[in-house]
C-alpha cells in the first residue's frame, strides 16, 4: 500500500481548512494554498480563522505549532513535494442552477506545471458528474508530461460538526479509475480505516453522484416533515410526536426530521439545484428533487404569513425581536438562510426588526443592513411586540421566559424551531405560536 506523507490543500475555505487541519491532526504534513492574500495573512500572522466552526481554531493552532500545518500563496512551494493534492475550492451556483466549475478548472491549471513524480489529484469540492474527467483533461493539456491520477473524494461535513464528521466519518467515499490511484487513496485514509471507519471505493462518476444524491435525499427528508406542519395544524396532530414516531422506525431514523422554517446553508440549496440541472442536461427529470426545491421555497415564504397571522394580520409599525439569523445553529453561515426570505419581507410590510445571533451578525449586517442588531437576546426583545425564534441555538432553549416577558411590550412568542415548552410559555402568559404543535 502506498503511504503518502505530504499533502497539499488548494483552498482555505470551509472544506479546505477543516480537511487540512484534520489530516494534519492524523500526522500528515499539510500545506494549504490560497491566493486570497488577506485570508492568508489573517491565518498566518494573526491566527484568525475565517469561518465559525467549533474546535477549528484550536486544531489549526495546535498543528501549526507542531509543524504539520502551514499556509502559502505559492503553488511552486506547495505542489512539487506533494504526494496528493486536494482541490477544495468553491463551486458556487450559476444562474441556471448548475455548479460553477471555473475555480476548479483554474486550480487544475495552476497545479499542473508544478507536479513532480506521481501525484494523486483529489477533487474534494462538491462537483457534478464528469468533473474528474474535466480536471484530468485540463492538467493533461497544461502539462503533458505529468504523472498523475484524478480521484473524486466528496466531503460530508455538517457545519457546526465538521471536525467530528471528518475525524469520525460514517463512511469515506473515493472514486478512482486505476489501481495505482486506489492504492494511494487507501494510504491516505489508512489512519481512519485502521480505527474501523469504512472506506468505500467506486468509480469517479458514482462518487461524484453520491454526494449530490445524499444531500438531495436529506433535503427531501427535511422538506417532508416541514410539509406535514400544516396538516398537523389542520388536524390536531402534533408534528413533534409524528416526527418522533417516524424516526423510531429504523428504516427512517430520526435525524433530519426536525420541523423548521425551511433548509438553507451552503450545501442543500446549491446541491439540489445542481443535481436537478445535471439530470436535465442528461435528458432526465428528477421530479421529486425539483418538487423539494419548490416546496422548500414555499415553506420559507409561508413563515411570513404565519408571523403576520400571529400578530393579528398586520405587522406595520410593530417591533419584532428575532433570535437567530444563521441557517442553523453553531455556524455563521447565512447562505440561503430562512432569515433572508422572512425578515426583508416583514420589513417591506412595515415591521421594525431587532435581531440577535451568537455568530452570524457580521454577515447578516452586510446582507440585511436595514435591520437593527442587538448585542444579546434580551436586548433584541427589548420593547418588542412579538418575539420570533428563527435558529435553534442552544442558548435560546434555556431562555428565562420571565425576563423575556418583562423585556417585551407584547406577549406573542413565535417559535419557528419548536425549542420551548408549550406549557412553560403559556404559564408565563405568552401567546405561544409554534410549528404544528398541540397548543
Amino acid at each position: 500500500m502506498t503511504l503518502p506523507r505530504n499533502l497539499t490543500m488548494i483552498g482555505t475555505g470551509y472544506v479546505g481548512l477543516v480537511s487540512g487541519a484534520c489530516f494534519a491532526e492524523k500526522g500528515f504534513y499539510v500545506t494549504c494554498v490560497d491566493l486570497d492574500t488577506p485570508k492568508f495573512r489573517a491565518l498566518t500572522e494573526s491566527g484568525i480563522i475565517p469561518i465559525h466552526e467549533p474546535g477549528l481554531e484550536e486544531l489549526v493552532k495546535r498543528n501549526v505549532a507542531a509543524g504539520r500545518l502551514k499556509f502559502t500563496t505559492n503553488y511552486a512551494e506547495a505542489i512539487p513535494e506533494a504526494d496528493a493534492v486536494f482541490i477544495a475550492v468553491g463551486t458556487p451556483q450559476d444562474e441556471d442552477g448548475s455548479a460553477d466549475l471555473s475555480h476548479v478548472a483554474a486550480a487544475a491549471k495552476q497545479i499542473a506545471p508544478y507536479l513532480s513524480g506521481y501525484t494523486l489529484v483529489v477533487n474534494k469540492s462538491t462537483v457534478p458528474v464528469g468533473t474528474s474527467a474535466m480536471v484530468t483533461n485540463v492538467i493533461g493539456a497544461t502539462n503533458p508530461d505529468a504523472q498523475f491520477d484524478v480521484a473524486s473524494n466528496p466531503e460530508f461535513l455538517r457545519e457546526g460538526e465538521a471536525i467530528e464528521d471528518f475525524m469520525e466519518p460514517d463512511r469515506i467515499v473515493v472514486g478512482v479509475e486505476s489501481e495505482r490511484a486506489r492504492a494511494m487513496a487507501e494510504g491516505l485514509y489508512k489512519p481512519f480505516t485502521d480505527e474501523g471507519y469504512p472506506l468505500f471505493v467506486t468509480n469517479r462518476a458514482s462518487s461524484e453522484l453520491i454526494k449530490y444524491a445524499a444531500n438531495a435525499f436529506l433535503a427531501t427528508k427535511i422538506t417532508f416533515i416541514n410539509e406535514l406542519i400544516a396538516l398537523c395544524e389542520a388536524t390536531g396532530a402534533d408534528v413533534l410526536a409524528v416526527s418522533k414516531g417516524m424516526g423510531m422506525d429504523a428504516r427512517i431514523a430520526p435525524r433530519f426530521l426536525n420541523p423548521g422554517p425551511g433548509y438553507g446553508g451552503s450545501c442543500f440549496p446549491k446541491d439540489t439545484n445542481a443535481l436537478a440541472k445535471t439530470a436535465r442536461d442528461n435528458g432526465v427529470r428528477l421530479r421529486l428533487v425539483e418538487e423539494t426545491i419548490a416546496t422548500n421555497d414555499a415553506i420559507k415564504k409561508s413563515m411570513v404569513g404565519k408571523i403576520e397571522a400571529a400578530m393579528g394580520g398586520n405587522v406595520a409599525g410593530k417591533t419584532i425581536g428575532v433570535l437567530g439569523l444563521a441557517f442553523k445553529a453553531n455556524t455563521d453561515d447565512m447562505r440561503d438562510a430562512s432569515a433572508l426570505t422572512i425578515l426583508p419581507a416583514l420589513v417591506q410590510k412595515g415591521a421594525k426588526i431587532q435581531a440577535f445571533d451568537p455568530a452570524a451578525m457580521p454577515r447578516a449586517k452586510q446582507l440585511m443592513p436595514s435591520l437593527t442588531y442587538a448585542d444579546t437576546a434580551l436586548a433584541a426583545l427589548q420593547g418588542a411586540d412579538a418575539a420570533v425564534i428563527l435558529t435553534e441555538w442552544n442558548e435560546f432553549r434555556t431562555l428565562d421566559l420571565t425576563k423575556v416577558k418583562a423585556n417585551m411590550n407584547g406577549n406573542i412568542l413565535i417559535d419557528l424551531r419548536n425549542l420551548l415548552s408549550v406549557a412553560s410559555a403559556n404559564a408565563e402568559g405568552f401567546r405561544y405560536v409554534a410549528l404544528g404543535r398541540v397548543q
